[in-house]
């Protein structure tokens, strides 16, 4: 049996098809049924046929039943905001987040060698860390246990428990205590929501290779530039490629927000009553893309340390000579300090030394940490009008203009 090829690598010399969302079964029953290129194209075919797969049948089987809208259940079809907002902007959302996070992340493994930050003993153990992702990236066993858990935990416990109304529904009726679902119902158990729930679930397992990932190239003796404009050591490039999962996050307060509707219309709840639990949310979902470049807090503060005791000694060495050239009269004969490039020099250090002094020990920027919050509380901030109505924020609005 003749042994596959070896991977393609770029003028960096590093896989160059490096990619988070490039591999595992689905990926591969994606290509085979001409739902995606080998860069994922085709991206307007697959979120139609996804989203339809998931919401066509439940509008076609509740006009069947008679739910998809009228007052024959509390809740019709058309009416219900989470299953809508889950179907036709989270589920879209998480297919876009795919092509987006594969072109972002194609860069990451180019600039680990344009910034210098691979040296050639550590080579090895860089393509090591590589390729144990990508094999992790590819697993059918990973993939097989996720859908395991959909229809194990997802559907069974979650889904009954916690997130299904106890009033009339176009999915279910209870009944004694359980919810007997109807027509709909059925599809939406074991079809629609275990679909969504299996491509959600599939980003937390990306999100896990990409920790893991982050976490055995922390361990490596990188080429840390404590001089570097960025003020990260050189690996800044990693706090901007997290801005990719801003779809990702997108469609979980998409999903929250969906849920909360539900709960405001049909329920009587009021939105100040979630405060704490959307801003955990929040917290926790910036924190899940975050989080793994923390890894790199302990390597930067060793790199931290001893580029200040190595230009402290620099400093030293220099202020020594500069003191006995010009205030201890070793300066040569007719040598003037008026123009001298030694006072240039003693400032250019001390800014260098002030540049390794400010080097932040946190590879993560403001900026990204407020886009990515941003992106979760948008799809909810439409629910600030049901504490406010539109008339009174068109009064208010008139009010400051006129």
């Amino acid at each position: 049996m003749s042994s596959p090829p070896p991977p393609a690598v770029d003028r960096a010399g590093l896989p160059a098809d490096f990619s988070l969302v490039l591999g595992g079964p689905l990926y591969q029953l994606f290509r085979r049924t001409r739902l995606s290129g080998g860069t994922l194209e085709l991206l307007r075919r697959r979120i139609v046929v996804i989203t339809s797969l998931a919401w066509i049948p439940l509008l076609v089987l509740t006009l069947v039943d008679g739910v998809a809208f009228g007052a024959k259940v509390t809740v019709p079809f058309l009416l219900d905001i989470d299953a809508q907002v889950r179907f036709l902007v989270a589920l879209p959302f998480l297919i876009v987040a795919e092509l987006v996070v594969h072109q972002r992340m194609r860069a990451v493994l180019a600039q680990f060698e344009l910034q210098g930050l691979v040296p050639r003993e550590v080579r090895a153990a860089f393509d090591a860390a590589v390729a144990s992702a990508m094999r992790l990236r590819n697993s059918t066993a990973a993939e097989v246990i996720l859908i395991a858990i959909v229809y194990g935990v997802g559907i069974l416990v979650l889904w009954r428990s916690y997130l299904a109304l106890d009033i009339p529904t176009w999915y279910a009726t209870p009944a004694e205590g359980q919810l007997r679902p109807r027509l709909a119902g059925w599809w939406y158990l074991f079809v629609s929501v275990p679909l969504f729930q299996f491509l959600l679930l599939r980003w937390y397992f990306r999100f896990v290779v990409w920790a893991r990932f982050l976490w055995q190239v922390s361990r490596l003796p990188l080429a840390y530039a404590p001089m570097h404009p960025d003020r990260m050591g050189g690996i800044g490039f990693l706090s901007r490629v997290s801005h990719a999962f801003a779809p990702v996050l997108f469609a979980e307060g998409a999903i929250l927000a969906g849920t909360l509707a539900n709960r405001i219309f049909y329920e009587g709840a009021k939105l100040p009553a979630f405060s704490v639990e959307i801003a955990a949310f929040v917290g926790f979902s910036v924190f899940f893309v975050v989080g793994p470049l923390l890894v790199f807090v302990v390597p930067l503060a060793a790199a931290k340390r001893a580029a200040l005791r190595d230009y402290g000694h620099l400093a030293r060495r220099y202020v020594d000579g500069f003191e006995a050239k010009w205030l201890r009269g070793a300066a040569p004969p007719g040598e003037s300090l008026v123009g001298s490039a030694d006072i240039q020099s003693l400032a250019d250090l001390g800014n260098s030394f002030e540049i390794v002094k400010g080097m932040r020990m946190v590879p993560v920027t403001r900026d990204t940490v407020v886009q990515l919050a941003v992106a979760t509380l948008l799809p909810i901030a439409p629910l600030l009008l049901t504490m406010v109505s539109m008339e009174q924020i068109l009064e208010r609005a008139l009010g400051f203009v006129f």
